[in-house]
This record gives C-alpha cells, structure tokens and sequence, in this order.
C-alpha cells in the first residue's frame, strides 16, 4: 500500500518589508485597543513601565520595543502579547515558517537584539513564539520581568541567560524554562546566537 502525504509550501511568503511592516502593524494594533479602550498614550505607557515618547514611537512604527515591553503593553490594554502579534482575517490552519522566511524577517529591537514572531497568523493561541537572533557586543545589558512563563531552546552559538541570581551557560539543544516574574536577560558568548523563546 502506497501512502501519498502532502508536502508543506515551502515558497517563501511575500517580504511585504520584512522589517518595517511586522513593526507598523503592531504598532497600528496597539493604537487601535489603546483608543477602542479610550486610554491616553500616558496611562499606557505608565501601566507598561515605558516612556509616553517611547508608546509614541512604538504606536507610529519608529520603534519595536523588546518582547517583555510588548507583553506588558499587552497586560496594560487587557492582552496577550500572542493576540496582539495577530494579523486580521486568518484562522486555525497550521502555519509553516520556512527558516529563511524568518531569518529575513528579524525586526531589531531597542534592546540590540533582532527578533520574529511565529505563526501571527493563527489566532487565539495559548502561546506566543519567537525567534531570537542575538550577536556579541550589540545586546545592551538587561534585566527585564513580566507575567507568564518562558520556555527557551537554543538553536546556534552560545548565550549566557540570567533568570533571578543564577545564571545558565546555553549551547545548541540546551533547554530552560522559567516563570517570566523572575527578572531576565540573555547575552551572546559567541557572535552570533540564535534560540527559539515561547512566551505562555
């Protein structure tokens, strides 16, 4: 007996500016629940720990914040950092990200590290994941907490993750899971590093 399986697209999605259009549609989201909610820019900006000048520029596509600011901007509008990663109009289909995809479509963020989202396209997840691209020497030193759980799993090179006082010395295949509430940061050892960071 035969068995026919079908294999997944692996044409490379439209680039769409792979960096600037991630970065102007998040921003063109949080506006939109900031004002459906009828929220000033300062209450948000406050709630998430940020600068009215920075939700200024996140708002208007200028800036992509780090992942733990967008989840607590998430927080602060009554979110989830998942739902606000989603784009309009899909579904619950499976969604296939076909590595160079990714690597092409890595926006930086304010804390030198670049960063894409998976599957934006698969609303009302239970969780959010991203690719983390991280190079010796441009990551600014920082500690950063926020609600929910983090499962980490390093992909190339080396990085060193601080989660509280402890910290773990990461190669490919290494794995770590922590509540996000512990203040965390990562940095690369080697110059280039890249793991996969599921945010719950």
């Amino acid at each position: 007996m035969l068995i026919f399986m079908k294999t997944a697209d692996r044409r490379t999605p439209a680039r769409d500016d792979a960096t600037d259009a991630p970065r102007k549609a998040i921003g063109r989201r949080i506006r939109r629940l900031r004002l459906q909610q009828t929220k000033t820019q300062a209450e948000v900006a406050a709630a998430a720990g940020l600068t009215k000048s920075m939700l200024s520029k996140v708002e208007s596509g200028a800036a992509y914040p780090s992942v733990a600011a967008l989840v607590r901007i998430a927080e602060a509008l009554g979110t989830t950092v998942a739902s606000l990663m989603e784009q309009a109009g899909h579904d619950h289909r499976p969604v296939f990200v076909p590595r160079d995809h990714a690597e092409r479509s890595l926006s930086r963020s304010d804390k030198g590290y670049a960063v894409f989202a998976y599957a934006t396209e698969f609303v009302e997840k239970a969780m959010q994941p991203f690719l983390f691209v991280v190079k010796r020497g441009r990551v600014r030193k920082h500690a950063v907490s926020h609600a929910g759980e983090e499962f980490v799993c390093v992909l190339e090179g080396e990085i060193l993750f601080t989660v509280g006082d402890v910290q773990f010395r990461m190669r490919p295949g290494d794995a770590l899971f922590f509540s996000a509430r512990d203040a965390h940061g990562v940095m690369a050892l080697t110059a280039t590093a890249k793991y996969i960071d599921v945010f719950v």
